[in-house]
């Protein structure tokens, strides 16, 4: 039995192979393509579970069979880059894309966000129930609207608990500013507002808000909620980077 069918897409041979390599050696089913078109196509004929795409590519480049891919699909897509400028990032998730890695990076990395991404895909919409949440002496029940830090409890406002419910439904996933606003503030708003309400929000919620580990920032592009719901025993979920 497979993990899932993935398709790497990297006009590097290297990359190719030791994507490759490292995703079957954990029962993954890898198919490979090097250039946009011959992506499309594959993605196309074998319907992968989730797509690990680089941007730069020759004939169509990334960011359009991005596009393309999402017009057609609701497939998971993992970009790989060498761009590291924020507008690359952010013009990748605008357009559909669920996580985004610079290259060079690490597989164990990468093995992590494809784990994530295809435990998300097995959610209607890619959202999950937030649930109940726990790091440390913090305990987070989105459900009940409750924190509690120790014995004390904490006080949300209404549009903290809406941005707190909007990234906990999405655990791992890097969203943008943009979403977030639109999501929660609705059109018009412009990113001050989001920073200022994620800062108050880190400071009732994080151990060290100026390390913050539960809502971790991408800087210019957007943050991304690192903790899984409590298991049913109540034990702590570990975060992650």
């Amino acid at each position: 039995m497979t993990s899932g069918r993935v398709l790497i897409v990297d006009d590097e041979p290297e990359i190719r192979q030791a994507l490759s390599r490292a995703l079957a050696s954990r029962a993954y089913e890898t198919h490979v393509a090097a250039e946009g078109e011959e992506a499309l196509a594959m993605a196309a004929a074998i319907a992968p579970d989730l797509i690990v795409l680089d941007l730069n590519l020759p004939g169509i480049d990334g960011l359009e069979v991005c596009r393309r891919l999402r017009a057609a699909g609701s497939v998971p897509i993992l970009i790989l880059s060498v761009r590291e400028e924020e507008a690359d990032k952010v013009a990748a998730l605008d357009l559909g894309a669920d996580d985004y890695l610079t290259k060079p990076f690490g597989i164990d990395e990468l093995l992590a966000r494809v784990r994530a991404l295809l435990r998300r895909a097995a959610q209607p919409d890619g959202a999950v129930a937030p649930g109940r949440f726990r790091a440390g002496d913090v305990v987070i029940d989105v459900d009940d609207q409750t924190v509690r830090r120790g014995d004390e409890n904490v006080h949300l406002t209404r549009t903290e608990w809406d941005l707190l419910r909007a990234m906990a439904s999405h655990p791992g996933k890097l969203l943008t500013h943009r979403w977030l606003l639109e999501h929660v503030w609705g059109p018009g708003y412009e990113t001050e507002v989001l920073r200022m309400t994620m800062s108050r929000l880190r400071r009732k919620i994080e151990r060290d808000p100026a390390r913050a580990r539960i809502i971790t920032t991408d800087p210019g592009v957007g943050y991304r909620w690192t903790l899984r719901p409590s298991p049913p025993d109540g034990s702590t979920e570990p975060e992650t980077s």
